[in-house]
């Protein structure tokens, strides 16, 4: 009698496909859905449905015309809705072409910011912090609280973490968090009168969950390794903290606010040219040793092949 399960796969065959699998490109866009969702209808934290909408319509729109003009292809849209998305919740202003110019901003970055094949910024980050320089008049960002019931916290931290470590970049959330912590504790004792509860009360708000969750995790703008991307989280909440640091300690709270979006600005371009330089460097030094080793191969080819005639001669 066969031992062989009746469910055993023949030899040759491949095993069998789960019937429903969702793929990652849609988690994150689920997710910011169910973010926006919850917080718009708890807490009202939409400018209005028309500003969002616009924010989106013009970042898909935009996504679509420039992957067929630079690349040919009809690109997928999961990253557009984000950046969209993200745009349409972060920022906040009396007028509705804000809306449409930094979405714009930041899709067309992604195709004309770029090197060695990468784009450098993460897309919604620079048109955010290209907002608050040049319209800075007319634009201002998500700065406030949603509530102060921990409930919704809870819920969208848990949420979004589940999901988060999934995709397989939990360690960036987590280094970030716990360094904002640290900093803000340091804060504490060199701010005159500082409380460690109000330093670390932005955190609670919908603006840094968004931030945590989606600029800094942001696959196509962080660099490859784990390492790597630890030490950029460290450093973007270091360099956030010493903005809000001088803030306090000047009155100057206008970087204060938007700390976060500048020291991401900052520190994710520059991590990303001082990675790709090493990938040149290295291609470069392969090549070059390549080519240096091409005619010794040919010259010991050249030397060793009067030998085995002569010892077939023989």
């Amino acid at each position: 009698m066969s031992t062989t399960s009746l469910s055993s796969p023949s030899v040759g065959e491949a095993p069998p496909r789960p019937r429903f699998r969702i793929d990652d490109k849609y988690i994150a866009p689920a997710f910011i859905t169910i973010l926006l969702a919850v917080g718009h209808f708890s807490f009202g934290i939409l400018e209005s449905y028309s500003r969002t909408l616009t924010a989106i319509a013009v970042s898909i729109l935009t996504e679509l015309i420039l992957s067929r003009l630079f690349t040919g292809k009809w690109p997928h849209l999961a990253s557009a809705y984000i950046s969209g998305i993200s745009v349409g919740i972060l920022v906040r202003s009396p007028e509705i072409w804000p809306y449409a110019l930094c979405s714009a901003i930041s899709i067309t970055s992604k195709y004309v910011i770029r090197w060695n094949g990468r784009h450098i910024w993460n897309p919604s980050n620079l048109g955010i912090v290209a907002m608050l320089i040049f319209a800075h008049d007319t634009v201002a960002t998500l700065s406030v609280q949603w509530d102060n019931r921990i409930w919704a916290m809870i819920v969208v931290w848990a949420l979004g973490s589940f999901i988060i470590y999934r995709l397989k970049r939990f360690h960036i959330c987590l280094t970030y968090v716990a360094f904002f912590f640290l900093f803000a504790w340091i804060r504490s004792l060199l701010i005159p009168g500082g409380n460690f509860l109000v330093e670390i009360a932005p955190i609670t708000g919908p603006m840094y969950q968004l931030f945590i969750f989606f600029m800094i995790t942001d696959p196509r703008t962080t660099v490859h390794s784990k390492k790597g991307q630890m030490l950029v989280a460290f450093l973007v909440a270091l360099v956030e903290s010493l903005i809000r640091l001088h803030g306090s300690l000047t009155s100057q709270t206008f970087f204060a606010v938007h700390a976060p979006y500048y020291a991401l600005f900052l520190m994710g371009p520059a991590a990303n040219f001082v990675e790709i330089g090493q990938q040149i460097r290295k291609k470069r030094l392969a090549a070059k040793e390549a080519l240096a080793m091409t005619p010794a191969a040919e010259g010991a080819a050249v030397v060793s092949a009067p030998s085995l005639t002569a010892a077939e001669k023989k």
